[in-house]
């Protein structure tokens, strides 16, 4: 089994149930089971400032599938909550994104790992340090001194 960490967000169609069933709906993945998850966290929306605060966490799932097919599960869901990917940062029901799959570094064109970004995202590293103190993400550090970069972004734990 590998273990992988999925980063989950959501700032429409009411985000907190969005992030919950999603949480469910990782546990039910084929050859996959959903060991950890976080808080849920509210924070201000990356992109455009035109748009409700977002509510992330993240979970640690257990699995054997490959990268690419749990990346395919991470859209099919996404799709089933009626993603639409229209606007870049733009608002969103559900964003599921791979984070980490075991110590790898991955770099394909459908998938990177870790996660681009990961290093400057409060939102992100806030919930992984909360399940996974400890953790170093691979080519990049520990997550305590990554997270300790990003002081100054404003996450706020809400469950």
């Amino acid at each position: 089994m590998i273990h992988a960490y999925i980063g989950l967000g959501s700032n429409l169609d009411h985000p907190e149930q969005q992030i919950l069933q999603a949480m469910d709906e990782l546990d039910c993945l084929p050859e996959t089971w959903l060991s950890r998850v976080s808080s849920l966290y509210a924070s201000s929306p990356m992109g455009p400032q035109d748009q409700p605060d977002y509510v992330n966490a993240v979970a640690k799932l257990e699995t054997r599938l490959a990268p690419l097919a749990l990346l395919d599960e991470l859209q099919r869901i996404e799709k089933d909550h009626g993603r639409v990917r229209k606007q870049h940062w733009g608002p969103r029901t559900l964003d599921l994104d791979l984070l980490l799959y075991a110590d790898q570094i991955i770099r394909e064109p459908r998938l990177s790992v870790p996660h681009p970004g990961i290093a400057q995202r409060a939102f992100v590293l806030r919930p992984l340090e909360e399940i996974a103190p400890g953790l170093v993400v691979p080519g990049l550090g520990a997550i305590e001194t990554l997270s300790a970069v990003c002081n100054d972004q404003q996450v706020r734990r809400i469950q």
